[in-house]
């Protein structure tokens, strides 16, 4: 009989505290709302924050053709394709006769002298040996060696004494080297490699294109 006593106490009481909960939480929304309302007509309520979606920059291949263009040409001062490990430094003679090119050739890649430069529309030309003999004691004779291994895609990195120009290969082909020929005069931002297949070859050479992508001073 106590048990069933305390137990209706317990119950009576926790009822009785129910309604006061609730009777304290209607009178704490009327203050609440009370309280908003003369903020808000004193504009002293803060307004949420519009949700900042970051979106990627995509900069338009004009505008990039347009900052290059605007550059001083520059002459090329080495080439770098990561895809076949190759580093090579560009000679940029002034004249086009045979022999000052061949000794040019001795020291590693040559820019054709009348070709486009970094920074300027056209077609940069660039041309090296290449050899596959198993003792070569000038490493000029392997400058370019495998670029016929590039696939596309694969990024050339082409460096004058302060900018870093960037090339992505769009073809890798064979040409005979008597009727195929190479275009000084291109639209937009080109580079072709050219080489002899093998040493002291002179019939058939692998040649790659390749377009501009970026450039960026250098070392950045």
């Amino acid at each position: 009989m106590a048990l069933v006593t305390h137990t209706v106490q317990l119950i009576r009481a926790s009822g009785r505290a129910y309604a006061k909960k609730w009777s304290f939480l209607l009178a704490f929304l009327a203050v609440f709302f009370v309280t908003f309302s003369v903020l808000a007509s004193l504009d002293l309520v803060p307004e949420t924050p519009a949700k900042i979606v970051e979106e990627p920059v995509t900069v338009p291949q004009t505008a990039l053709v347009a900052s290059v263009a605007s550059a001083t040409p520059e002459n090329p001062v080495r080439v770098e394709i990561p895809a076949i490990d190759l580093d090579v430094s560009i000679e940029n003679p002034e004249t086009t006769d045979v022999k000052t090119l061949d000794a040019a050739l001795l020291s590693g890649a040559v820019r054709y002298p009348t070709s486009a430069k970094l920074g300027e529309e056209g077609n940069v030309i660039l041309f090296g040996h290449s050899s596959y003999l198993p003792v070569v004691n000038n490493k000029a004779f392997k400058a370019f060696n495998a670029i016929q291994n590039l696939s596309e895609g694969d990024r050339i990195l082409v460096h004058s004494e302060g900018m870093t120009y960037v090339y992505a290969v769009t073809e890798v082909a064979s040409a005979d080297a008597e009727s195929a020929a190479i275009p000084l005069t291109k639209t937009g931002h080109t580079l072709t490699l050219a080489t002899c297949d093998s040493f002291g070859k002179k019939t058939d050479r692998f040649v790659v294109v390749a377009d501009l992508v970026e450039s960026y001073p250098l070392g950045s």
